[in-house]
């Protein structure tokens, strides 16, 4: 099939393919904007891959404090796993060494309890108590179970349980393909802004940006994964390379999302922002990582994208 256009820009007519995962989302407060933020930046830290790093998290939107259960200031942070009980793990030792320790901080379920794709929930607060020594107390509000923990600076509020999403997804991406460095990387955090803009998902790599893309697989034993090497500059005129003569730098944004709908309306966002920017900071084309549809049921085509449908 030909290539499409768009805002002037060659965009490959392939497609993104995404993995289900295990996803759920907290809302962390704190007696500041600031204190809010270091809590869930720290919480979110050494997050890019579940393959490496044991979850996928980031930040989703900040909160104003007529947005959380306590009106303080907050913070909506989403975590991916591969699975409901790996989600778990990560989840309490994240939330107990991250947020538990945060001067002024409380942990709330980020996914109304009445969500209809709600899915199993993953015991918190109800673990955490734990570290209490037996002097953390219970508390009922509203239907909702919490615990308060004492420590040095009063007490943590920690939700008991919080659901998991059923549809979450990993693995939405793009890769932008330029003529110099420092442009595509004005172009990925240009796609990066608008793909953060909608709710319901976060990129996971640094800034929201990966250079390092990866192949399933490798030529050496044991390795899950190894370097995308048909992207990779300094290896263009070997066989196998897709990098046209002009490419100089490739640069990737990845996409989790508590939902493929939205993934879709995120990945939508970033490719129409990168490619209206583009065509002034050499902007050579748009394509999409994916293992030939045999990994994830989630195929998120760039020529939906372009024409607006939804994924």
């Amino acid at each position: 099939m030909a290539d499409l256009t768009l805002n002037g820009i060659r965009v490959e007519d392939t497609f993104a393919e995404a993995f289900d995962m295990a996803g759920t989302a907290l809302v962390l407060t704190a007696e500041t904007p600031d204190w809010a933020m270091i809590a869930a930046t720290t919480m979110t830290g050494f997050a890019t891959s579940v393959i490496g790093c044991g979850a996928e998290a980031g930040i989703d939107a900040v909160l104003a404090p007529e947005e959380t259960p306590d009106g303080r200031p907050g913070v909506r942070v989403l975590l991916f796993g591969f699975d409901a009980g790996g989600l778990k793990a990560q989840l309490l030792k994240r939330v107990g060494q991250c947020v538990l320790t945060s001067p002024g901080s409380a942990a709330y379920a980020g996914i109304a309890w009445d969500d209809p794709h709600r899915g199993k929930a993953i015991t918190l607060g109800g673990a955490i108590r734990m570290f209490g020594d037996g002097f953390a107390v219970a508390k009922r509000i509203g239907g909702r179970r919490f615990w308060r923990t004492p420590v040095m600076d009063g007490e943590f509020l920690c939700e008991h349980s919080v659901p998991t999403i059923e549809g979450a997804v990993g693995g939405g991406n793009l890769l932008f393909l330029g003529r110099a460095f420092a442009d595509t990387l004005t172009v990925a955090e240009i796609a990066v802004a608008a793909a953060r803009a909608v709710p319901d998902v976060i990129l996971p790599f640094p800034g929201g940006i990966v250079r390092s893309g990866s192949k399933v697989g490798a030529r050496t034993k044991g390795m899950m994964a190894s370097t995308n090497d048909a992207y990779c500059p300094t290896l263009k005129g070997r066989a196998g390379s897709a990098l046209p003569p002009e490419v100089n730098v490739v640069l990737e944004i990845v996409i989790d999302g508590l939902s493929a709908a939205a993934i879709s309306r995120s990945m939508r966002a970033a490719l129409h922002a990168a490619t209206a920017a583009g065509g002034d900071l050499g902007l050579v084309a748009v394509t999409a990582g994916n293992y030939g549809g045999n990994l994830g049921r989630h195929h998120f085509h760039l020529r939906d994208l372009v024409d607006g449908a939804a994924a």
